[in-house]
C-alpha cells in the first residue's frame, strides 16, 4: 500500500472482518484512522493500535450520523 502519512481515513464496520483488516492496513501505511462500529468491546481492542481512533457509531441511525 502507498504511504498514507498525513492522510485521514474513516472505516465503518471496523471492529472485525474486512473492516478491521482495512483499518489495520491503513494505520500501518501511516494514515490516521477513524474506526467506527456498533461493537464497543471490539472497538476498544482495535483502538489500542497506534494511529487508530475508535468511536461507537450505528450508521443505520440517521440521528447518529448527522
Amino acid at each position: 500500500m502507498a504511504d498514507l502519512a498525513g492522510k485521514v481515513v474513516v472505516v465503518t464496520a471496523a471492529a472485525q472482518g474486512i473492516g478491521k483488516a482495512s483499518a489495520l492496513a491503513f494505520a500501518k501505511a501511516g494514515a490516521v484512522v477513524h474506526a467506527t462500529d456498533i461493537n464497543e468491546t471490539l472497538l476498544a481492542e482495535l483502538a489500542k493500535t497506534p494511529g487508530i481512533k475508535a468511536r461507537k457509531l450505528d450508521v443505520l441511525n440517521d440521528e447518529a450520523v448527522n
